[in-house]
């Protein structure tokens, strides 16, 4: 679904490679409260940025929570309208606001029929450490 797909750039006609490198809890990297989902656009980083209430909010208005599962594919479904309709395309971060996470959650969840029937997402290398494959090190640890 959305971890790895292709899409054509609206404005360059550039073909773009999308794929799910990783989820990191904001408020540990950036001191947002938000949960970032990195992609690779063509090897170059990408994080659509989702606010953490949006979780609060899927558990209050639904009863069901977003799982990891969730957040990935509607973070990469973000990114493809994203990218389909030309919306700012080139930036490094997107940031998505709490409704926005909740209709493209429900619409993956339609698309699904249940949340699990959603893809497991891959392990990108076992060998390789997750913070050194998304080049995230804390000061003072090794690199």
């Amino acid at each position: 679904m959305y971890e790895d797909f292709k899409v054509t750039d609206r404005w360059t006609g550039e073909d773009l490679h999308c794929k799910w490198k990783g989820t990191v809890v904001a408020i540990a990297t950036r001191h947002a409260d938000a949960t970032d989902i990195r992609f690779s656009v063509n090897d170059k980083p990408v994080w659509i940025a989702m606010p953490n209430l949006a979780w609060v909010e899927q558990k209050r208005r639904t009863g069901y929570v977003i799982t990891d599962y969730l957040a990935a594919q509607t973070a990469g479904r973000y990114l493809l309208h994203a990218i389909q309709s030309g919306y700012d395309n080139g930036r490094e971060m997107y940031t998505m606001t709490v409704e926005e996470v909740l209709d493209h959650a429900n619409a993956v969840v339609k698309e699904v029929g249940r949340t699990d029937n959603l893809p497991s997402l891959p392990v990108i290398n076992e060998n390789i450490r997750p913070e050194d494959e998304m080049g995230i090190h804390l000061p003072g640890e090794p690199v």
